[in-house]
């Protein structure tokens, strides 16, 4: 019978931390864990699984392995037999326990790198087409001198002389004896008697890296665009994290998006949106044309199949939505005046027959008055 996907086992993800792989872990032990269904055979073997797949997941090396290789790459024997004894409830959480104590095995000094954010600001245009683009970034890498080991060169981390190299220490307190990380190597169990000159012995030093980013068509506020490994350096070997740019757009001066369609104001003048006419209008591929009819009133949307963006994750293009705004004339001469005051004396005499939605809205303000 084939083995599970040890990630599939614990109901994790193939980027969980290794803080949800123990919350994981310690869900799943308390649910199946022999002592606790006794009548129930399925419960021991679905315990040895999670078992198993946590002491593999849980080491980074192994994990590596694993991800590289599958079950062939990591001892299947030992995960196997890692998980056959129980020896009483309180075994399973041992590991556990010893965080909250500060007991069990000396702490791995090896640390996967930090992620880092970096908010991109780019143009509407750039997110429609897609680009690409260079940043620069600070970040923290392994040191050059020592190679992340944070020892001069020639020199070797000595074992810490506090807890004999084991990086715990017990502590009597009356009856009880507490075990606690060593506060002379934090648990790693080395003290670095001559630290690199270049890093002062943290195995990292601060720099700045320029790195290409590539923007793909369609993207939106608030996307990102993950760079694995180009975090900062792990610690002692450990992986480097991943660097997350967050999509940022510019406001433009002509278009609002929203989703993948395009919204803009389109002023039109008096005269053609009484008499009607013909209007050039920008879209993000060039200009297109809209026939405006006579009578046309302020508010009204005209589209425009296709001219909006075409999303990440979309496999058409959005529209562009043109919304007519009726620009009042300004700056009007003498004789602007004279017409518009003979146009509007021409109205008054004929009241209501070329202003409908104002007639409409006089009557309902009466009702609302004489209610």
């Amino acid at each position: 019978m084939a083995k599970r996907d040890y990630y599939e086992v614990l109901g994790v993800n193939r980027d969980a931390s290794d803080e949800e792989l123990r919350k994981a872990y310690r869900k799943l032990a308390m649910q199946h864990h022999p002592d606790r269904n006794p009548d129930n055979p399925k419960a021991e073997e679905k315990f040895k699984e999670a078992k198993a797949a946590y002491e593999i997941l849980s080491d980074p090396e192994k994990r590596t392995a694993y991800d590289r290789f599958g079950h062939a790459g990591v001892d299947t024997t030992a995960a196997s037999g890692a998980g056959a004894g129980f020896g009483g409830f309180s075994d399973a959480f041992g590991d556990i326990f010893s965080e909250i104590f500060g007991g069990g095995r000396p702490r791995s000094n090896v640390y996967r790198g930090a992620d880092l954010r970096y908010n991109l600001e780019i143009s509407l245009e750039d997110a429609a087409r897609g680009s690409e683009t260079k940043i620069r970034i600070p970040t923290l890498e392994e040191c050059e001198v020592c190679h992340g080991r944070g020892a001069k060169p020639g020199t070797e981390p000595t074992s810490c002389q506090t807890c004999g190299g084991h990086g715990q220490v017990r502590i009597q307190q009356g009856f009880f004896s507490i075990t606690q990380t060593c506060p002379r190597c934090s648990g790693t169990g080395k003290v670095i008697k001559d630290p690199c000159g270049a890093c002062q012995g943290s195995g990292r030093v601060k720099r700045q890296k320029t790195l290409s980013v590539k923007i793909p068509m369609g993207v939106d506020e608030g996307d990102r665009i993950r760079l694995s490994g180009e975090g900062e350096a792990g610690v002692n070997g450990g992986p480097a994290g991943d660097l997350y740019v967050v999509i940022r757009i510019k406001p433009h001066a002509v278009f609002r998006r929203e989703e993948n369609n395009l919204h803009c104001e389109m002023p039109v003048s008096f005269t053609m949106a009484a008499l009607g006419g013909e209007l050039e209008i920008p879209t993000l591929d060039g200009s297109a044309k809209i026939r405006v009819p006579p009578e046309t009133q302020s508010g009204k949307v005209f589209r425009l199949r296709g001219k909006g963006i075409k999303g990440v994750r979309s496999s058409v293009h959005g529209d562009l939505l043109c919304h007519v705004v009726v620009e009042t004339p300004v700056n009007l001469s003498a004789r602007q005046k004279e017409l518009l005051q003979e146009l509007e004396e021409i109205n008054r005499r004929e009241a209501g027959k070329h202003d409908p939605r104002a007639k409409s809205w006089m009557e309902k303000v009466k009702e609302f008055f004489q209610a």
